[in-house]
């Protein structure tokens, strides 16, 4: 592979330089994709995989470029909406090893087109669990091959055709060191003993179910807090509503056509024609004079429905932990007991403590504890949430014995010490 960058510490210079890159091509010809199966399926060892999609510009998350490195097989870059499908490559390297950075960002895009893995190692989940205090790729890669990654391009308009040279050079060295990578990882996890705790990790992702449904998307409006009122909630939902259905028919980012700003600020103030709507001065956005009829019959709709929303959200949300002291004493005990137990174990095995456990987890046992509080109910309480094994080895003991001591009375701590 001619992706090779130096670093400049090697000439005597304190920062890392990139060498020039071959010019890259992108495979959009079904002919030419079959070719390249077939020469990755000649290839050996991992695959390193990476996709771009075009968050913030298209309504949709689909892959608009992939990219794939496999040693004795090269780089190869696809545009995935002129291919289709990808079951020919997926029969290819289903069985293989898959290199990704941060996989749950791309697994998702990557099933969309057929591709999935069965077999994964996350660099981004490995320098976390490894203990490195920065984990994006340009710091990962810096860190153990010494190599400067440009991140310019991270956040471009991946559906743009045709894609700049620069950015393709960019999307090919986002992959093409991904095995290397892994290699040095996979040694630091492996003396620090920390293999099985990574691959537990990357298992769990792998059966992770990434696409999350909302029950009521439309309360995630920015600002939709500041909305009083029932009907003045039930315009701010069909805004929303109409606003995502353009959206998902242009394949626009809803933000990009009316800004949720815009949305929030007619919902408050309710105007009475379509004249006041389009002369509210925070009614903002490229459509949003273009499409008025659109948005004046979503409040129309809204100022009928008798659907009303509630102004309180009823889910299983916990209280956030600033108010425990206050609603929960003993849970609060319990939390801050649990939590000095768990950073000290952080640190100890140097693993982020986000990491060690879900935090949500020890809030839910923390709030809700099992009635009788031992390693092995703990355990099975963090397991039915979904905790892996090993964090169970790492944190149940601790967690019980940070409970029962949250629990005990001055008088009980006298009678211990007795």
């Amino acid at each position: 592979m001619n992706s090779v960058t130096e670093s400049a510490a090697s000439e005597g210079e304190s920062h890392a330089t990139q060498a020039p890159h071959e010019p890259v091509i992108v495979i959009d010809e079904r002919e030419d994709y079959l070719a390249a199966v077939e020469a990755i399926a000649a290839g050996n060892g991992p695959i390193g995989i990476d996709a771009e999609r075009a968050s913030g510009y298209r309504y949709s998350q689909r892959a608009y470029l992939i990219q794939i490195f496999r040693r004795g097989a090269g780089t190869f870059l696809f545009d995935p909406p002129a291919i289709g499908d990808f079951s020919e490559l997926n029969d290819v390297i289903a069985n293989e090893e898959w290199i990704l950075h941060a996989a749950t960002q791309d697994l998702t895009c990557l099933r969309e087109v057929g591709l999935y893995p069965t077999r994964l190692f996350d660099t981004e989940l490995g320098a976390r669990i490894a203990g490195l205090p920065r984990v994006g790729l340009g710091t990962v890669v810096e860190h153990f091959l010494g190599i400067h990654l440009a991140k310019e391009h991270s956040s471009a308009d991946w559906s743009t055709r045709p894609l700049p040279q620069a950015w393709l050079v960019y999307a090919a060295l986002d992959v093409e060191l991904l095995v290397d990578l892994r290699e040095a990882l996979g040694e630091l996890l492996d003396s620090a003993d920390k293999h099985d705790i990574a691959q537990q990790e990357f298992d769990s992702v792998l059966a992770r179910d990434l696409i999350i449904v909302r029950a009521e998307p439309w309360r995630r409006l920015s600002g939709v807090h500041s909305v009083r009122g029932g009907k003045n909630l039930a315009v701010a939902r069909e805004l929303w509503v109409a606003r995502d259905a353009y959206a998902q028919e242009v394949d626009t980012a809803p933000g990009r056509l009316v800004p949720d700003s815009a949305l929030v600020a007619a919902a408050r103030v309710l105007p009475e024609t379509k004249r006041q709507l389009s002369a509210l001065k925070e009614f903002s956005g490229r459509a949003s004079r273009t499409q008025l009829d659109r948005w004046w019959a979503a409040i129309q709709t809204g100022l009928a429905s008798t659907d009303i929303p509630s102004s309180r959200v009823v889910n299983d949300t916990l209280p956030p932990p600033r108010v425990w002291s206050e609603k929960n004493p003993e849970a609060d005990r319990r939390l801050k007991a649990a939590r000095a137990s768990m950073m000290e174990a952080s640190e100890e095995i140097s693993i982020p403590i986000e990491n060690l456990l879900t935090p949500d987890y020890l809030r839910r046992i923390a709030w809700t504890p099992p009635t009788e509080i031992s390693v092995e109910s703990i355990s099975d309480a963090l397991r039915e949430l979904g905790a892996r094994q090993w964090q169970l080895d790492v944190s149940a003991q601790s967690i019980a014995q940070a409970f029962v001591e949250a629990n005990q009375t001055p008088e009980d701590s006298d009678d211990t010490e007795s």
